[in-house]
C-alpha cells in the first residue's frame, strides 16, 4: 500500500524553495517528486538538485516531459496569478485528475484557510491559499464571526521588504483584491478590506498583522475566548503565530464605512498579531512566507490522506 503521494512544486523562488524544504523535512502523506523553475541559475533549483530532487528549468512544459511526471498527483503553484491560470489548464489537459494547490492570488479554485474551511475542499481539483495576509488574519475574522455577525472587517498586513520576492511584488493588486474577497466569503464579514505594507526597515521586522472588525454587540469575553481558540489552532501548523497583545474593544456609534453606505454601530474588535517564521529557508522575520507554505502543506497533507484512503477502499 502507498502511504504518500508525489508532489511537484512550480516556482523555484522563495516560497517554492521554503515549501520544498518543509515537505522534505516534515511531509508524511506528501513527498517531493519534482521542482520546476524557469531560471536554470536559480538558488531553488540548485538547492533541490543538491537534496536529490528531480528538477527542470523549462517550466510546466519541462515538468510533463519528466519521467517523474507519471507519478505526480499533487502540484503546488508558487509562481504568479497570471501564470497559474495557464499552468492549471496546461496540466489538467495532460492529467485530468491532477490536484493543484495555488499559492498565488489567482483564485480560480475555492479559497482555503486550513483552520476555517480546509476540510470543505479536500476533493476540489484546485484550491487557492489566498495570500499570506489572508492566512494570518482571516482566522481572526472567522473567530469573531462565529460568535457575532460581522458587518465589516479590515486587515493590515505588514511584511519585511526583504521577504517579498518578485512574485509578491508583481501581485500586489491581486493580493488586496483576493484577500478582501476571502475576508467576506471565508471569514464571514459582510464587507472586507485588505492593505499590505512592504516595510523597508533595517534590520528587517517580523510580520505584523492588524485585524479590525465591526460586529453586532456581544459579550466581549465570548470574542476573546473564540480568538484564543483560533490562535491555538493556527499554531498547530504555524508555531510562530501569536497574539501580540490583548484583544481591544470599542463601542462604535454611527460610523460611516466607505463602500458600505449607511452609518453603522456596534462593537469594534482590534486584534494584533505577529508571525515568526520557522527559518527553513529565509530568516525568522519572513513569517509571511512561513504561514503561506505551512498552510499549503497542511492542506496538501489532508488532501493526500483523503486520496490515499479512497484508493485503499
Amino acid at each position: 500500500m502507498t502511504y504518500a503521494l508525489k508532489a511537484a512544486i512550480i516556482g523555484s523562488g522563495n516560497i517554492g524553495t521554503d515549501l520544498m524544504i518543509k515537505i522534505l523535512r516534515h511531509g508524511r502523506h506528501v513527498k517531493m517528486g519534482a521542482m520546476v523553475g524557469i531560471d536554470p541559475a536559480s538558488d531553488g533549483l540548485a538547492r533541490a538538485a543538491r537534496m536529490g530532487v528531480v528538477t527542470t528549468h523549462e517550466g510546466v512544459e519541462g515538468l510533463v516531459r519528466l519521467d517523474a511526471f507519471a507519478d505526480i498527483d499533487l502540484v503546488f503553484d508558487a509562481t504568479s496569478a497570471g501564470a497559474h491560470v495557464g499552468n492549471d489548464a496546461f496540466l489538467r489537459a495532460r492529467k485530468p485528475g491532477i490536484r493543484l494547490i495555488d499559492l498565488t492570488p489567482a483564485a480560480i479554485g475555492p479559497y482555503c484557510i486550513p483552520v476555517v474551511n480546509g476540510d470543505a475542499h479536500l476533493d476540489a481539483p484546485n484550491v487557492n491559499m489566498v495570500t499570506c495576509g489572508g492566512q494570518a488574519t482571516i482566522p481572526m475574522v472567522a473567530a469573531v464571526s462565529r460568535v457575532a455577525r460581522v458587518h465589516y472587517a479590515e486587515i493590515v498586513a505588514s511584511i519585511s521588504s526583504r521577504s517579498a520576492g518578485p512574485g509578491t511584488r508583481a501581485n500586489i493588486d491581486e493580493f488586496t483584491e483576493t484577500t478582501a474577497r476571502a475576508i467576506e466569503s471565508t471569514g464571514g464579514a459582510a464587507r472586507g478590506k485588505a492593505i499590505i505594507v512592504l516595510n523597508p526597515a533595517e534590520p528587517p521586522l517580523i510580520m505584523r498583522d492588524t485585524v479590525y472588525t465591526l460586529s453586532e454587540p456581544v459579550a466581549e469575553e465570548a470574542i476573546v475566548e473564540s480568538i484564543a481558540r483560533m490562535a491555538e489552532a493556527v499554531r498547530a501548523y504555524v508555531p510562530g503565530y501569536r497574539l501580540k497583545q490583548a484583544v481591544q474593544f470599542d463601542r462604535i456609534d454611527g460610523i460611516r464605512i466607505p463602500g458600505v453606505g449607511n452609518r453603522m454601530s456596534g462593537l469594534k474588535t482590534s486584534v494584533f498579531l505577529e508571525v515568526e517564521g520557522a527559518a527553513h529557508y529565509l530568516p525568522a522575520y519572513a513569517g509571511n512566507l512561513d504561514i503561506m507554505t505551512s498552510a499549503a502543506l497542511r492542506t496538501a497533507e489532508k488532501m493526500a490522506e483523503r486520496m490515499l484512503q479512497a484508493a485503499a477502499a
